[in-house]
């Protein structure tokens, strides 16, 4: 009697989790096609008056050409971004997934997603990431080549390219002398980060917004540099199970450290902040829970 009952508890424990585990896949292949909008408040020392409220909006990580890629999803956070209407869209590298085939096709669907939001004369700035040199780990080769031909490409669309460059966000006006600076660090993959060497061309105390890939150029950036930091590149795991996300994702996914989404706050840089985007597209599998795609809207306040 004690046998069967046994068995019984094991039979049932087993079709509990079966039914668990399609639930969470059958969830899991759905959540991509939701979007979640992000409000968020950044303080910034000596924001210019004309930045005072104004709003920033920030997505990442398309991945276009991966396998069941999430390309639709993208089509309508552009439409959204195009209907918000923030002052400006931070767009956080990462277009396309691995472009060894079909290179040209892969730019020129990526050129016809953005149309509208470039169409729509919001001001339109990004960094590359490490899928845009085609570098799945950090040891691989990348395609300088390919890189180059997709930031020419994006520039003549009237998007931005920051390279270890920075950009002026509001005019000086001779009124207030206070412009905001974007600046756009390079990838950490290939080795192309040269945070020191752009910050130099920047006053101290001027105001700015700092972007980049991968956060880990953050670890690399001096304290009291960038008020507002802003990254992509992990997709928040794309699986965050409470407690569990962080081990899951280094011991099967990536050896690299982690970090996930929202407000990093333990990396120990004063004056500071960093905050990771989960991006739009996949990485490895074509999946979200608890994780949708992201459009995170920062607004702009001067911190007093």
């Amino acid at each position: 009697m004690e046998e069967m009952n046994i068995k019984q508890i094991i039979k049932n424990t087993s079709i509990f989790s079966g039914i668990l585990l399609v639930l969470l896949l059958t969830w899991g292949l759905t959540e991509p096609y939701f979007i979640n909008i992000e409000e968020e408040k950044a303080l910034i020392p000596n924001l210019p008056d004309t930045w005072d409220g104004e709003r920033v909006a920030v997505v990442g990580d398309f991945q276009i050409g991966m396998w069941l890629d999430n390309t639709n999803t993208v089509e309508r956070v552009v439409k959204r971004l195009v209907q918000i209407k923030p002052k400006a869209v931070l767009l956080l590298g990462d277009f396309v997934y691995h472009p060894i085939d079909n290179q040209e096709n892969e730019i020129s669907e990526i050129k016809e997603i953005l149309k509208p939001l470039v169409n729509s004369k919001i001001p339109l700035y990004t960094v590359l990431g490490n899928h845009d040199f085609a570098m799945d780990k950090e040891s691989e080769v990348p395609n300088e080549k390919y890189a180059f031909q997709l930031s020419k490409e994006l520039n003549k669309m009237g998007i931005d390219v920051l390279n270890n460059d920075f950009s002026v966000l509001s005019s000086v006006t001779e009124k207030t002398k206070k412009p905001l600076y974007l600046v756009g660090i390079g990838p950490t993959w290939p080795n192309s980060a040269e945070p020191t060497k752009v910050f130099k061309g920047i006053s101290k105390s001027a105001a700015r917004i700092v972007m980049m890939h991968n956060p880990e150029t953050y670890t690399n950036l001096k304290s009291n540099t960038a008020p507002l930091a802003i990254a992509g590149h992990t997709h928040g795991s794309q699986v965050r199970i409470p407690l569990l996300s962080k081990w899951f994702y280094n011991t099967f996914l990536n050896e690299e450290k982690v970090h996930f989404t929202g407000w990093i706050d333990d990396l120990g840089k004063s004056g500071n902040n960093l905050y990771v985007n989960p991006g739009i597209g996949f990485s490895n599998f074509p999946i979200r829970i608890n994780c949708p795609p992201e459009i995170t809207i920062f607004n702009l306040r001067k911190k007093t």
